[in-house]
């Protein structure tokens, strides 16, 4: 469906720093004549990004931003192993689990794909200089990763997908919480029960604005210290949109 494509690129640009909460989008008229679509095609992709809560439109004045669904973004984007490996630290990844499923509502809606369409789902334990560093679960659409396979999981899927599959990760969005470790993910990750851990949810876009990868991750913050560089971005530096 063009409408739901428009919508998912429409999206993320509007999680990037062009927008802020209140901004107006452009108009229907010109974001038509942009994806070279119908103005209706443009008023279906906008009904979606209303539904999501993302857009509000407004009587006689134009749709506005209601809110962001990203809490952080970085200027610049690497995958674990590629920081770890840069710092010459030894990563190996052992799989628990690696199979085909059909993708229930809460993931399909993740990756902005109908209900039940093919997933891969894995389990897998990063270990850093031996010790359990993250526990990972993982969900990528069938369709975009064809010949994925164990080994691939047991490297950098960043490399998989760009290298080998072509595709290029323009951005990724992270939340983090912290939780306390339940009695498996003590046991998963040689730590006791209780111990804080953090929780990182992470969903990676190509340059086309396809969702390739979901993840849910739990992670040791005692053994390792992730810095976020973040660029504030001033009123009067950022650019401006009207509406039509």
């Amino acid at each position: 469906m063009i409408y739901k494509s428009i919508a998912d690129k429409l999206r993320l640009r509007l999680n990037s720093s062009d927008f802020n909460v209140g901004s107006p989008l452009p108009g229907e008229k010109a974001l038509a004549l942009e994806f070279g679509v119908a103005r209706m095609t443009i008023r279906k992709a906008t009904d979606l990004l209303v539904t999501w809560g993302l857009v509000e439109r407004r009587h006689g004045s134009g749709t506005y931003v209601a809110r962001k669904d990203v809490h952080h973004e970085t200027t610049n984007l690497t995958g674990l192993v590629e920081v770890l490996r840069e710092q010459g630290k030894s990563v190996v990844s052992k799989v628990l689990t690696f199979e085909v499923m059909a993708a229930p509502p809460a993931i399909a809606s993740q990756l902005r794909i109908p209900v039940d369409t093919q997933i891969y789902f894995s389990r897998r334990i990063r270990y850093v200089e031996g010790k359990p560093l993250m526990l990972e679960d993982s969900y990528m659409p069938v369709k975009l990763f064809r010949t994925l396979s164990l080994s691939h999981l047991e490297g950098s899927k960043f490399d998989y997908i760009e290298k080998e599959c072509g595709i290029t990760i323009s951005g990724n969005y992270e939340s983090l919480a912290p939780v306390l470790a339940d009695k498996q993910l003590a046991v998963s990750m040689n730590v006791a029960e209780h111990t804080p851990l953090l929780r990182i949810t992470s969903l990676s876009y190509s340059d086309s604005g396809e969702f390739l990868n979901y993840s849910v991750m739990f992670r040791n913050a005692r053994e390792y210290q992730v810095d976020y560089h973040l660029r504030r971005i001033h009123p009067d530096t950022a650019l401006t949109h009207s509406p039509e």
